[in-house]
């Protein structure tokens, strides 16, 4: 069947939205929060760290955007639902959502991780992701009945990744679980896509480097644009994934890589 809608490129990208988005205290969450409400979307941020939420949340609203902030373990499933259901509470709907939050695991070899690090991965980066997607299309399908979530998963997630192993494999499940949400519930029109970013400057990359000097230096060698990207570039992504602009794109893990992976 023929798709006859139209959208008006003079509006924003989210015009009319609301969104919500996890780790959005800092780095591309951040990053994603700011241009979310630059392109119209009225955003609620979600973090562990209430002071990097009120700063963020702070800087939307004194540029004229519409944001509020709610405290959020990705690890506590009550609190992971309870931080959707404020979105609702808030503005009255959800439309979409950028799961973005996650948490790094000290760098090297799969025997050298202590178990409760690879749980605290675990929980996290791919409990937390489910759990969230699992509320967040019970509410677009109660308020929007329409919409799109956008998981960041990584390049990391791609091929073996020995220096990260469980985060590679967290996010490597991550993928598999966009494209099973896609097949799930692509038929009722809620769109389900990833982004695989590569070098980004973040806090966590940063974190990273200090563990392996180098690092930097070697990702940037690896990457044909020679340079690492600035998390508002990745953001850019999760806002087109998340818009009416890709309304036929979903079940896909898209790269943001510079090139890395080619």
């Amino acid at each position: 069947m023929e798709n006859t809608q139209t959208t008006d490129t003079s509006l924003g990208l989210l015009t009319g939205k609301v969104a919500f988005v996890t780790g959005a205290g800092r780095g591309i969450g951040a990053a994603a929060a700011r241009l979310f409400a630059r392109e119209g979307a009225r955003v609620l941020l979600a973090a562990r760290t209430e002071s990097q939420l009120k700063a963020v949340t702070e800087q939307i609203r004194a540029a004229g955007g519409t944001a509020d902030h709610v405290v959020c373990d990705l690890a506590d499933a009550q609190s992971v639902r309870a931080a959707v259901d404020r979105t609702v509470e808030l503005y009255g709907r959800l439309d979409v959502a950028f799961n973005n939050g996650a948490t790094i695991q000290p760098p090297g070899p799969m025997d050298q991780l202590p178990e409760a690090e690879f749980d605290h991965v675990y929980a996290v980066n791919l409990k937390g992701v489910w759990l969230a997607m699992v509320a967040e299309v019970a509410a677009i399908r109660a308020t929007a009945g329409t919409g799109a979530i956008v998981n960041n998963s990584s390049i990391g997630s791609l091929r073996g990744n020995p220096e990260l192993p469980a985060y590679g494999a967290m996010k490597r499940a991550v993928n598999s679980l966009t494209e099973s949400a896609a097949v799930t519930y692509g038929p009722e029109g809620i769109r389900v896509n990833a982004i695989a970013p590569g070098n980004t400057l973040t806090e966590m990359i940063r974190t990273w480097e200090e563990r392996a000097p180098g690092l930097q230096d070697r990702l940037t060698a690896l990457t044909p644009l020679r340079r690492a990207a600035d998390p508002g570039e990745i953001a850019e992504a999760a806002a087109w994934l998340l818009s009416d602009r890709a309304s036929f794109v979903t079940g896909t893990v898209l790269r943001v890589d510079g090139g890395a992976r080619a």
